[in-house]
């Protein structure tokens, strides 16, 4: 049973059984129409295939553009047609076929924008007889079916896109946390990337965040007249939430890897006041790759992992923040470097709402007993 419900939450499956039962539905009520266009039922199942989108919005766009782009296609390919009765078919196909091309790249038609051409020739090789009566019928049937995909889309299990969304946040947040491990890695054995190698590294991660962001927008989309949006809104809005923080945080972590591999700052001057620079700045970053990977608490009433989490980053990065106070190199790259890798930790953890909940001790303070950044406060 729960191999079946995991299949039928998959949203390839989910819009396969809602094109094929609204084809079936809207084959049956077009063969209830008068003759002259139940004889041409078969256009509206076309028309049902063409409304059934992943979300409610995108299903009702996809049907009016569709039509709108159909009945534009037939008016262009009757007007061609009559202006140019005295030249050869040939000739006015393919003027009908590059005018339709052309009208196409009307934004207003979007992914829908083909049926143009697709209409004008099929208007101009079948419809010519009678192109009024030919328009009513593909035309009408195909919005009647196109009708029934919009509602069978509301009706049936109206799709909010979670359960992908979900899956491409994991990934993200993963190949996010594993980026800041690899670079904890390689201070710790002194083997960080070239530049140019470990530009060739991000790829992956940054696939995977627009695969992220993608599927982000796909959900708000899909809460769009869809009646199962305020049943699930708060896990939508969870989805946002983490996209979002996500996104914000691989600006920052991006931002620090970079300065880290290009000046390699635990190799410069800052050596010369602390020879474990390079494992502090390591363990930093570990504490944040950890705290990434765990956006949630366990419960509200006992420290838990998350907690563990933020512990061994906040004391990390007070370590580093210490380094940087006590030292008396001001002049070096490297040491501004640094300074700038250990503000971008103090942001990232911030974005990710990464509060020490359970201090030592009452009243505890941070280990460097100076700083006033909420990331860094106790309780």
């Amino acid at each position: 049973m729960g191999r079946v419900i995991a299949v039928l939450q998959q949203p390839w499956v989910q819009r396969g059984v809602r094109a094929a039962l609204a084809a079936a539905l809207a084959w049956q009520a077009a063969l209830l129409l008068p003759p002259a266009l139940s004889a041409y039922a078969y256009y509206a199942p076309l028309g049902a295939i063409i409304a059934v989108s992943p979300t409610v919005a995108d299903s009702a766009s996809a049907a009016w553009r569709s039509v709108l782009a159909i009945l534009v296609g037939f008016a262009l390919a009757v007007a061609v047609y009559e202006v140019t009765r005295g030249i050869p078919d040939a000739l006015t196909i393919a003027l009908i076929v590059a005018l339709a091309i052309g009208v196409e790249q009307w934004r207003l038609f979007r992914e829908q924008a083909s049926w143009v051409s697709f209409a004008a020739v099929l208007m101009i090789t079948v419809g010519t007889s009678d192109p009024a009566e030919y328009a009513v019928r593909y035309a009408g049937l195909t919005l009647l079916g196109a009708a029934v995909g919009v509602l069978v889309t509301t009706v049936l299990f109206p799709p909010l896109q979670l359960t992908t969304a979900v899956q491409r946040i994991a990934v993200a947040r993963e190949l996010l946390a594993g980026h800041l491990e690899e670079i904890a890695a390689g201070l710790r054995t002194g083997e960080i990337p070239e530049p140019g190698a470990w530009a060739a590294r991000t790829q992956a991660l940054g696939a995977a965040l627009d695969l992220m962001r993608g599927a982000e927008a796909r959900v708000e989309r899909a809460r769009r007249a869809n009646p199962r949006a305020r049943n699930w809104q708060g896990t939508a809005g969870g989805i946002r939430e983490q996209s979002r923080a996500l996104d914000r945080v691989a600006v920052l972590v991006d931002d620090l890897t970079t300065l880290v591999v290009e000046f390699q700052p635990h190799r410069r001057g800052l050596d010369r006041v602390d020879g474990a620079t390079g494992w502090v700045l390591a363990d930093a970053l570990t504490g944040l790759a950890r705290v990434v990977r765990i956006p949630y608490h366990a419960t509200d009433t006992e420290p838990d992992e998350r907690d563990a989490a933020i512990l061994a980053a906040v004391t990390a990065l007070d370590r580093l923040t210490g380094l940087l106070r006590t030292s008396q190199i001001a002049d070096d790259a490297g040491f501004f470097a640094l300074g700038a890798v250990t503000v971008g930790m103090h942001r990232s953890l911030r974005t990710l709402e990464a509060h020490v909940r359970f201090p030592a001790r009452p009243g505890a303070r941070p280990p460097s007993g100076e700083s006033d950044d909420p990331v860094l406060e106790r309780g």
